[in-house]
């Protein structure tokens, strides 16, 4: 093989990639496998799709690399291949939010609009939490927190979080977090929290970002 037809192959093969992450709806899919295992009828009910459509996504993510399946009985189940997986979305991220105006437009408009603080960096974070001065709050579904999450975090899921905010000290600031810098369960956390007279801010990133980072984690 000339050295020509060596760079085109690799770089043929490496646009399958690009391939796979060219859909909204994949990368919204990556996002929630990243949380952890999740079965095909489980991930097209939370992406509002049909799970014959859901699947097909699935392959095409499984066939770059970039998820893996196990099978339990008659149920598919789907994670995330790596960490390495997750700083590729956020590179894309970072670009899309630099590179392309309408990116840029839509997180300002959007989410600069619900929260003006500034939030709180992972590492700032688990260094306040080790020395006891914030509550970090998960708001994911229980399922998601089970299988990973923040050290020392409590889990209150945002549909849960009215009946229990007995559980929030109010002597301490509340960290909230989710899946991801796109997810609005901390927004709405947050949003919530400041209306009730609690102090609390949101975690920069989500989970996966936090894990792909070193940080610790918990089961």
């Amino acid at each position: 093989m000339s050295r020509g037809g060596f760079k085109r192959e690799v770089f043929g093969q490496l646009a399958r990639v690009g391939k796979a992450l060219a859909s909204g709806n994949r990368l919204e899919l990556l996002e929630f496998v990243a949380q952890g295992p999740r079965s095909v009828d489980e991930l097209a009910k939370m992406a509002g799709l049909s799970v014959a459509n859901t699947s097909q996504h699935l392959q095409e993510l499984r066939q770059a690399g970039l998820v893996t399946a196990r099978k339990e009985g008659l149920r598919v189940y789907y994670q995330l291949a790596g960490d390495d997986v997750t700083r590729l979305l956020d590179a894309l991220r970072r670009v899309g939010e630099t590179r392309i105006a309408e990116v840029e437009r839509l997180v300002n408009s959007y989410l600069a609009t619900r929260d003006g603080l500034e939030p709180i960096p992972a590492k700032e974070l688990l260094e306040r939490a080790r020395k006891g001065l914030v509550t970090v709050l998960d708001v994911r579904p229980r399922e998601e927190f089970d299988a990973g999450h923040l050290p020392g975090a409590i889990n209150i899921p945002l549909t849960d979080l009215e009946g229990r905010l007995g559980k929030l000290p109010r002597s301490k600031e509340v960290v909230a977090y989710c899946r991801g810098p796109y997810c609005l369960l901390s927004y709405e956390a947050v949003e919530r929290l400041r209306k009730k007279g609690l102090k609390a801010r949101r975690l920069e990133d989500g989970f996966p970002e936090w894990k792909a980072a070193g940080l610790p984690v918990e089961n």
